[in-house]
């Protein structure tokens, strides 16, 4: 078993296991003492057995009995520990030691994850490069026994391109520096998000290292799970056994599951082919690998016109009897009228709306009647020879396989042991918050770290998550029931008898639909509008007359205001926007 790790946020000393038990002081009892030997406080023959200098099996087992409870109950703690555990309880400054390269300029803060008292590790800018890393106070090793390597991660403000995953450093050379911790850092283990453009996945990459060779390989998880949409607090494990097996889960589910040692599970494998092409091996020249050929024989037939279009016009047509030659397709609507607020040299020349001419309804078309098209019989497209088969077909050639020089043998992966926990990222977001970085030795400690630490956040930020879809369901019904006031109230400007009154009930409705908070106000306005007239109108009453806009009077600057007003740039800006294309408001129609 590997040795044991003090906690991260507390100073503690190993607990070695029990070599030896002496008996206490007060049962040590000369047996030369016959005043000890009958003490008051003896009753059995256990007691007498001391005084007299002799023990029976009996009266060993009895005082062994404590010390053997002692002993258990020290495994059993020992046993309940994590080999590391970072929870982010207190400042990281002093135990993370930030790399001292100039490309990793992010900020890392000792910060509260949003909505609960409980700290972590944020990444504080976006568009930063971060890289930190945690020493070990002695190598984890990964080749007996089972290994958990868990953390959770919160994307606050999402993740739309960048890393949230740990790198597990394997001991490095002698003098090596923290603060030069970088993306060429060694690593063992990469494990967690990642996401990208079309890259979304858990990560998980093993470095390994060719025996033969003596060269590292990255070998990666062909099936890692996604990563979760959410900006909820996740946790991730990966828990490596002692069979081979890995599993990946998330939020204590499980996800992927593979061996190291199956060429199916990563990609490169870590045992390599037995065999390789032969890199010296080269295709012959008269090698022929075309399964078909064109007919040498064939020859194109002389009535094919390689030339003719694929569709002609239909000479058989006619055009259909009562089409208005002099007709347009539309026109401008007769019921269009300029508005009154229109300013000619604000908004440009006023023009009527076009509709669908009602004359063509009736008829079969309007306009220029041109002949249709139609598929050309004599179009072939261009010749080709027919195919056949290749008699001089080889089939397609490989070069020859030969013993793979890289190849070894392997029982079990050849792990490097785990001598620090790196963060090296790269990320357009901020707001990424790591806390309870873990590695134990019993799936059952990492599970009830993850119940404790993660699952009441977790609890809490999904509840919140589901009012707030709650409250913008609600939010996105009202705005269509907004949306369906507004076309009614539309409608109702249209209204003949409220047409002098239409471009302020517009003016209304566009006020609220630009607040829709004071739809309910909208509402009253154009009732007691639509009120108003119908009383006056059952009653009797001067005939209504539309709003007149006011026009103000405007002073013609002379000569010297002009040019103080402006260079030539705004007169020509003025210009262009007479010429500009004409503004359409609901008014129009």
């Amino acid at each position: 078993m590997p040795p044991r790790l003090a906690h991260a946020s507390t100073v503690a000393s190993p607990i070695h296991p029990i070599t030896a038990v002496q008996p206490p002081a007060p049962f040590l009892i000369p047996s030369s003492d016959p005043s000890l030997r009958h003490h008051s406080s003896c009753s059995g023959c256990a007691c007498r057995e001391i005084g007299s200098g002799r023990m029976t099996t009996g009266g060993r087992a009895v005082l062994l009995l404590p010390l053997l409870v002692a002993s258990a109950l020290f495994a059993q703690i020992r046993a309940s520990d994590p080999l590391f555990h970072e929870s982010f309880d207190e400042g990281f400054e002093g135990s993370w030691v930030v790399s001292g390269k100039e490309e990793y300029s992010g900020v890392w803060k000792h910060e509260k994850s949003d909505g609960h008292e409980d700290y972590g590790l944020l990444v504080s800018e976006p568009a930063r490069k971060y890289a930190i890393v945690k020493e070990l106070d002695s190598p984890v090793t990964l080749k007996d026994g089972t290994v958990v390597l868990q953390f959770e991660v919160r994307l606050q403000n999402g993740l739309e391109c960048g890393g949230a995953y740990l790198k597990y450093i394997r001991p490095q050379e002698a003098g090596w520096d923290a603060k030069e911790f970088d993306n060429d850092t060694p690593y063992t283990i990469m494990f967690g998000p990642d996401k990208c453009g079309s890259t979304n996945k858990v990560h998980f990459i093993l470095k390994h290292k060719n025996p033969k060779t003596g060269k590292y390989v990255e070998h990666h998880l062909k099936s890692p799970p996604s990563v979760p949409y959410d900006k909820l607090s996740h946790v991730y494990t990966a828990i490596l056994k002692p069979d081979n097996e890995v599993r990946i889960l998330v939020d204590g589910e499980e996800k992927s599951k593979a061996n190291f040692l199956s060429a199916d599970d990563f990609e490169p494998a870590l045992i390599p082919s037995k065999t390789i092409p032969d890199p010296d091996d080269k295709k012959p020249e008269d090698w022929d690998e075309r399964a078909k050929i064109p007919d040498p024989a064939a020859v194109k037939p002389d009535d094919w016109d390689e030339d003719a279009p694929t569709e002609i016009l239909d000479e058989e047509a006619t055009k259909p009897e009562g089409w208005l030659d002099d007709e347009p397709e539309e026109v401008d609507d007769p019921e269009a009228a300029k508005p009154e607020d229109w300013d000619d040299e604000e908004d440009g020349e006023w023009e009527a709306p076009k509709i669908d001419n009602p004359k063509c309804e009736e008829a079969p078309g309007c306009g220029e009647w041109k002949r249709p098209m139609k598929q050309n019989p004599a179009y072939k497209g261009k010749w080709h020879a027919p195919m056949i088969d290749n008699p001089a077909y080889k089939g397609i050639w490989k070069p020859q396989e030969i013993p793979n020089p890289e190849y070894f043998e392997l029982d079990k992966p050849d792990f490097d042991p785990i001598a620090a926990i790196g963060i090296e990222i790269w990320t357009m977001q901020d707001g990424i918050l790591f806390d309870n970085i873990l590695i134990a030795d019993d799936e059952k400690v990492a599970t009830a770290i993850l119940e404790k630490t993660w699952k009441p956040k977790f609890d809490v930020e999904k509840e919140k998550q589901k009012a707030e879809e709650a409250a913008a369901a609600d939010s996105e019904d009202l705005s269509e029931f907004q949306k369906k006031i507004f076309s009614v109230l539309y409608k109702i400007a249209d209204i003949p008898f409220l047409e002098p009154y239409k471009i302020k009930i517009i003016d209304i409705i566009e006020k609220g639909e630009k607040q829709p908070n004071i739809t309910i106000s909208i509402l009253a306005s154009v009732a007691v509008i639509l009120v108003t007239v119908l009383f006056r109108t059952i009653f009797g009453g001067k005939k209504p007359v539309a709003p007149v806009k006011p026009v103000a009077e405007v002073k013609k600057p002379n000569a010297t205001e002009a040019d103080a007003a402006g260079s030539s740039g705004d007169k020509e800006e003025k210009e262009d926007d007479t010429t500009a294309p004409r503004r359409r408001s609901r008014r129009e129609t």
